[in-house]
């Protein structure tokens, strides 16, 4: 895999800090990867966008899912997972995932998250939509992700590793064999090191989270922008299944206009009890599912915008009033409190809520160890495709995933170590951008609100060709205004300048651009991808992933597999199995990448 040349239109760096390995991004799965490469004796740095503890791990509610809990195994939850993910799962990753991830979770306890137990000091568990067990174990009633947050900042602390804060990561950078050789990035403020600088490492892993905020009402934090996505774009990288957008059924419906992030809702309350009703107070669930309203998170999410269409509605109802505001203040504080702050009593009054992006399924391309394809840059948590989630994500997978597959990524650069980065007897030497590469014309930050918009309205929920070619056809628009704008050239009007908003902007075109191309291009119905002209699902022509790319011209082209197994990242040997997480001995692992692989055949690429 070679670069595309692109990169985004920045001041060159005026700093640079050497290391082994940097991690972008500081949620769970960034400061598991981290925690656990310092423990290896790698030199780690963690550039993180905002705080340490402003990821979207902190905002997870329900909790994180792992056979833990008596009767349950990890054979169960793979079915549940396969299910969930309506034939698109890798089920060797699936395995993987529920057989190490129990053990993973006891590593997490033993790093000092604590989770809610019974009065004996058992783990109390909970169910959520899609499983048929009770196997989430969560802590403050509904704070499970700011518990796990908590716990993973303060042993960063405590091992002293290296951050750089409020930092936004730009672009990838690439040795003369087109191997990672580290980041640029742009700090926000004053600090250590202020403006834009370098992290130079032949090992960078990339966890930088979502992309929520390409719609225009999401559960995401304000630093989800796809920044992760669209730096692998840029450096070569493959991506994948980047149609399958979960929305979440409930989230706290705030009014028609409503922009940004929006109160979630968690699941974890459907699963003790709560019941969707309509204005009449109709459980119209009950006949849909054999679950009702704890089937998968597509199901319920149609479900509800179909009977909000019916209804001529704007929302539906979540109603647990039955809990009692015992149970609500103790089990759901967090929730509770939300609802008040925006006058609403879930003890005495059902809650409105509506679905809004929640999670991307798809993302970077990886094998079993995290690697992408291109040589040194690693992916995890929800910016990567693993091929767990398949079509749609198992409630309280994504925990999880993050943390085994964090592990997996630090125990393959440990197994593999590469070149130690030269020691610096004064300031390092200052990274310089390859002639070859081309200034990507920045999108100015005005368009943001409008791209959010297009999205939501045309690859929304619902979908269809007429909806996806007018989102394609305005995104082009401002795809193309920005090229018309060059930096010398007054005439065509005022050209977007290098800063934070102007980037993160043109992050988010990029994704939304390569999202609606794969929307178009999936002529079916599956899982989290909802084709109203396309309402079946298509296991003869669309069993199968989409792989996607940027040329240097900018032009994403997808290609499509030939069968349903997630294609291979890299030609080396079967996974060796389980992966030991302990620093001093880390398991056997596959030999480092040398070259991508060469994919399976495939229908021939095709460009939007």
């Amino acid at each position: 895999m070679t670069g595309t040349g692109i990169r985004l239109t920045a001041p060159a760096p005026g700093w640079a800090i050497d290391a082994d390995v940097v991690v972008v991004g500081s949620g769970v799965a960034g400061l598991t990867a981290a925690l656990r490469c310092t423990a290896a004796g790698l030199r780690t740095v963690v550039v993180t966008k905002a705080r340490l503890d402003d990821g979207s791990t902190r905002w997870a509610q329900g909790g994180i899912a792992a056979a833990l809990g008596e009767g349950d195994t990890p054979g169960q939850h793979l079915a549940d997972t396969l299910v969930a993910g309506a034939g698109l799962c890798d089920e060797e990753a699936v395995r993987t995932l529920v057989t190490e991830g129990p053990a993973a979770v006891r590593r997490l306890i033993g790093t000092g998250a604590h989770f809610d137990t019974s009065a004996t000091g058992e783990l109390q568990l909970t169910r959520e939509g899609g499983h048929h067990r009770r196997r989430i174990a969560h802590a403050g009633g509904d704070a499970t992700g700011a518990e796990i947050s908590r716990a993973l900042v303060e042993a960063v602390r405590d091992a002293a590793l290296r951050t750089v804060e409020n930092a936004l990561v730009l672009d990838l950078l690439t040795d003369e064999h087109g191997r990672t050789s580290g980041v640029t990035l742009h700090v926000m403020g004053e600090g250590q090191h202020d403006g834009v600088g370098a992290v130079r490492a032949p090992a960078v892993i990339l966890a930088t989270g979502g992309m929520g905020q390409v719609f225009s009402a999401t559960t995401n934090p304000a630093v989800s922008t796809g920044d992760g996505v669209a730096l692998a774009l840029r450096a070569g990288a493959e991506v994948s299944d980047l149609e399958f957008v979960q929305f979440h059924p409930t989230v706290l419906f705030l009014g028609t206009g409503a922009e940004g992030q929006q109160p979630l809702v968690s699941e974890a309350v459907r699963g003790e009890g709560a019941h969707l009703v309509d204005a009449d107070g109709v459980r119209f669930m009950l006949g849909q599912h054999e679950l009702a309203e704890l089937a998968p998170r597509d199901i319920v999410a149609k479900a509800i915008t179909r009977r909000m269409h019916e209804r001529g509605a704007e929302h539906m109802y979540l109603d647990a009033r039955h809990f009692g505001a015992a149970m609500w203040e103790t089990r759901f504080p967090t929730i509770l409190a939300a609802c008040r702050a925006h006058g609403i009593d879930p003890v005495t009054e059902p809650v409105p809520v509506a679905p809004a992006a929640h999670y991307a399924s798809g993302g970077v391309r990886t094998d079993l160890r995290g690697r992408t394809t291109v040589p040194g840059l690693y992916a995890c948590g929800e910016v990567a495709c693993t091929g767990v989630h398949g079509a749609n994500r198992l409630a309280s997978n994504s925990l999880l995933e993050g943390l085994v597959f964090a592990e997996r990524i630090a125990a393959d650069i440990a197994a593999n170590r590469p070149d130690a980065a030269a020691e610096a007897s004064g300031p390092a030497a200052l990274p310089a951008a390859p002639d070859a590469t081309v200034p990507l014309p920045l999108i100015a930050p005005e368009a943001r609100a409008g791209i959010q918009r297009i999205m939501s309205k045309g690859a929304g929920v619902l979908r269809s060709a007429a909806s996806l070619s007018t989102a394609a056809a305005a995104l082009e628009t401002v795809y193309e205004q920005a090229q018309d704008r060059p930096q010398d050239d007054p005439g065509h009007g005022k050209a977007a300048v290098p800063g934070v908003e102007s980037w993160e902007t043109s992050n988010l075109l990029c994704v939304a651009r390569v999202l609606v191309a794969a929307a178009l291009e999936r002529e079916e119905t599956r899982g989290c991808h909802w084709r109203e002209d396309r309402p079946e699902r298509d296991d003869t022509d669309w069993a199968r992933h989409l792989v996607i790319s940027l040329t240097p011209d900018r032009r994403p082209v997808l290609r499509r597999t030939a069968t349903a197994a997630f294609p291979p990242v890299d030609p080396g040997p079967v996974d060796p199995g389980p992966v030991d997480p302990g620093p001093a001995s880390p398991a056997a692992a596959s030999p480092a990448v040398s070259s991508p692989a060469t994919p399976p055949p495939a229908d021939a690429p095709r460009e939007p």
